[in-house]
């Protein structure tokens, strides 16, 4: 009798079983190890530290109430959070991808350029109001009416829960945490490692700025000593009027999860910044959805987007976007300037780690829509339209098309 798989080692055969092990093996020990060790976040011990400031009792209430909200949402039922369209993926053809796919450039292969920033160049107030800074990934600075609010941040070396594995960035922040100029908030979309690192959270907890973010997110910031009254989670479709600029929580087609025990125990989400003039969407990671149109007609048009366009891969099209469903969104949603993010940061995908912005540039081109192509540390002005940068600044380097790697999420109609 044939053995499973047997027919991909005799297509493949210098990929070996014992290298197959290998990989699986060495991708499943930094999840358990990260598990095993004690994170911070995972550990009601941790929100402890900070017993001077805030009583263990303080902390067992509000997290007792974060549960209690979290289990009456709508997104929620037998025991997880769930998309409103099931996610599709292929997971075992992903890692025979992973391991057989050797000829695209995943890492740069150069030191790459960075705009380096101090925090005496935010002195100055956007000549517009409204002022994006691109630091990596999906971290963005916005500066809008006055407030400056912090995207998904991470300064990490790795995204991962262990130090020694895991996808490593591309070149360092360029702006060091101790260079943040003020911060009103940050938003966090969801507890990916990629979008909620654990040291950059120890680092800004000191600092008493307040997070908004999904809910059961909380409950990991709380548990990793940042302040319960710091701490604002919310459901899809609630709105945050604390800080002076409206921000409201939107849906987004996701998961979560920060180890093999807790998947989908929080909420992943979208955000919108509606400032007195202008409008910002994050997107955090998600992928095509109908929703887009409907934030759109609610609260749009906005003058940026920021959208994820990359780690996308043909094997898991519900989990991230791709580049031209990416355009797709920011045009459903009526923006005047795309701003990919979530690319050319860590390497998430087997894709060329500058085929994001590649594709995105050859689909936003029929529509007209303008790209943002910042260096990672530019800032722009989204309704300054002419100064918006938009040279590309990467090398050339091999990439595959939309009709080559078609990107597409299930489940949609029409």
């Amino acid at each position: 009798m044939r053995k499973p798989h047997q027919n991909f080692f005799d297509k493949h055969p210098k990929v070996s079983r014992r290298r197959m092990v290998k990989i699986m093996t060495l991708a499943a020990a930094s999840q358990v190890i990260g598990f095993l060790k004690g994170t911070p976040e995972l550990s009601f011990g941790s929100a402890m530290a900070r017993a001077n400031e805030t009583s263990s009792t303080d902390v067992k209430k509000w997290l007792k109430l974060s549960r209690e909200r979290m289990e009456k949402s709508p997104q929620y039922r037998n025991g997880q959070f769930h998309n409103e369209i099931a996610r599709s993926e292929d997971t075992w053809n992903a890692l025979k991808k992973w391991v057989t796919d050797t000829k695209k450039e995943k890492i740069p292969t150069n030191e790459l350029a960075t705009v380096v920033r101090s925090q005496s160049e935010f002195d100055v107030a956007p000549e517009s109001g409204f002022r994006a800074t691109w630091i990596s990934h999906s971290s963005v600075l916005i500066e809008i009416d006055g407030k400056r609010f912090l995207t998904d941040p991470v300064w990490g070396e790795r995204a991962s829960p262990v130090s020694f594995a895991g996808p490593k960035r591309f070149f360092r922040a360029p702006l060091a945490l101790s260079e943040l100029p003020k911060l009103d908030a940050i938003i966090l979309s969801h507890d990916h490692y990629d979008h909620m690192c654990h040291e950059t959270i120890q680092w800004l907890r000191d600092t008493n700025v307040p997070f908004v973010t999904a809910l059961g997110v909380g409950a990991r910031l709380v548990k990793m000593g940042v302040q319960p009254a710091l701490v604002h989670e919310h459901d899809w479709w609630e709105t945050n009027d604390l800080f002076g600029t409206k921000l409201v929580c939107t849906p987004a087609r996701h998961f979560s999860g920060r180890s093999l025990w807790d998947q989908n125990k929080t909420l992943w989400t979208s955000w919108c910044v509606l400032g007195q003039k202008q409008k910002f969407f994050f997107s955090g990671d998600t992928a095509m959805y109908t929703h887009f149109k409907k934030i759109g007609d609610l609260y749009g048009p906005f003058d940026l987007v920021a959208m994820e366009t990359g780690a996308y891969n043909e094997s898991w099209p519900d989990v991230h976007i791709g580049p031209e469903q990416a355009v797709q969104a920011a045009l459903d949603l009526g923006t005047k300037v795309f701003l990919p993010v979530h690319w050319a940061t860590f390497p998430l995908s087997l894709h060329g780690w500058t085929e994001p912005a590649e594709r995105v540039l050859v689909a936003a081109k029929p529509h007209n829509l303008k790209v943002a192509l910042p260096l990672p540390g530019e800032s722009f002005e989204p309704t300054l339209l002419d100064k918006v940068p938009v040279v590309k600044w990467w090398p050339e380097v091999a990439w595959e098309t939309a009709e080559q790697s078609p990107i597409v999420s299930t489940g949609l109609s029409g």
